[in-house]
């Protein structure tokens, strides 16, 4: 196989790995009426331990970065799993934090997610995870 054959052919797999992942945690996901990504910007608020986050560091985090943040948080809002405030230092800046409500529906989901997690995952051993991760890391970190 000539290499411009294998990049292509890794790539289309990496692209139908990333879309099985998301087919699979969207299905957990399913029943709680929270998108992917709005599941992405709860983890990384309750990674933040309380301290608010803006829109820019949310959106820095984001696994899909087309993301509409601001609206994705609009719909967090509405649902009472986030809560946006003006900082009081300074005004022009918005600041998001989790609310109990979306701490307790994380935890609720914590086990499920890791669930789907090991399943996905489960055809690997956990060396064939660590390469993964790493080969995984080398193409994300570089790009």
């Amino acid at each position: 196989m000539k290499s411009l054959d294998l990049a292509k052919n890794t790539v289309v797999g990496i692209l139908k790995a990333g879309h099985k992942v998301e087919e699979y945690i969207g299905n957990t996901l399913k029943y709680t009426d929270i998108s992917l990504q709005q599941f992405n910007v709860l983890r990384i608020l309750r990674g933040r331990k309380g301290i608010p986050a803006n829109l820019q560091t949310i959106q820095k985090r984001m696994i899909h970065k087309m993301s509409n943040t601001t609206r994705l948080v609009d719909k967090l809002i509405v649902k009472e799993l986030v809560v946006r405030k003006i900082c009081k230092e300074n005004r022009r800046k918005i600041e998001i934090t989790i609310t109990d409500k979306g701490l307790e529906i994380l935890s609720q989901l914590d086990t499920k997610i890791q669930e789907t997690e090991a399943t996905i995952l489960q055809p690997l051993n956990l060396e064939e995870q660590r390469t993964l991760r790493s080969l995984i890391n080398k193409i994300t970190l570089n790009h």
